[in-house]
């Protein structure tokens, strides 16, 4: 029997955290803690270790942003955490998907798209498209001289690779990067997985955010 999906909701309404919950536990997942602020998000993280945390970019005492940073860095490798945001490309969600938030949500998702995303980064997959990351990245990115959030070093990457993260930043799918190159999806999958594993990465849109924060393409460009 597949082992049942279990997710930890960190948000300072009440009613939000319910009404995720009540549409989580309708699907069969289950919701392991409900939190209020980050500190106790870290907590709940530590002591339940869920699949996916559902985390409040703005919350009292410790925002999710900290939060985020705390719990990918603190040996959760195999807890994914979707950010909640009442603002579209905020920049505080930039900051979380660089420090290896595997996508976000706004508030106002419906419940299907909620259920669907969190088995989709619960899966191992980021959850933004890369052309809404790209859009993200290049609002923020490099802004104001601003130090990168992720020191990566290119020279590890062999020239193909190098031409596979120029190509997947600026929003192509694996089978668009494959049409371009000439190359089977198969084979572009496994680039882009050296890439990941090279670079230290933990999913598609941390690459996209290397590509931008290196310069190895700039905004508005195509590198």
């Amino acid at each position: 029997m597949t082992e049942r999906l279990r997710a930890v909701i960190a948000d300072d309404q009440a009613l939000v955290r319910t009404g995720f919950r009540m549409i989580l536990a309708a699907d069969g997942i289950e919701v392991t803690a409900e939190v209020a602020n980050g500190d106790e998000a870290v907590a709940a993280v530590r002591r339940t270790r869920p699949d996916v945390v559902l985390m409040d970019i703005r919350m009292p005492q410790m925002d999710g942003l900290e939060a985020t940073r705390r719990i990918l860095a603190g040996g959760a490798e195999d807890t994914r955490v979707l950010i909640l945001t009442t603002y579209d490309l905020d920049h505080y969600v930039y900051a979380a998907l660089a420090a290896g938030a595997s996508g976000f949500l706004l508030k106002d998702v419906t419940p299907e798209h909620l259920v669907a995303a969190v088995r989709l980064v619960r899966s191992g997959d980021a959850l933004l498209a890369p052309t809404i990351t790209r859009r993200l990245v290049e609002r923020f990115a490099r802004r104001d001289n601003v130090k990168p959030t992720l020191h990566r070093d290119l020279s590890q990457l062999t020239p193909r690779e190098l031409d596979v993260l120029r190509l997947l930043a600026t929003g192509l799918s694996n089978a668009e990067l494959a049409d371009r190159l000439t190359l089977s999806v198969a084979t572009v999958k496994t680039h882009v997985a050296r890439i990941l594993s090279k670079l230290g990465l933990r999913d598609r849109v941390q690459a996209v955010v290397v590509a931008y924060e290196t310069g190895l393409i700039s905004p508005g460009g195509t590198g």
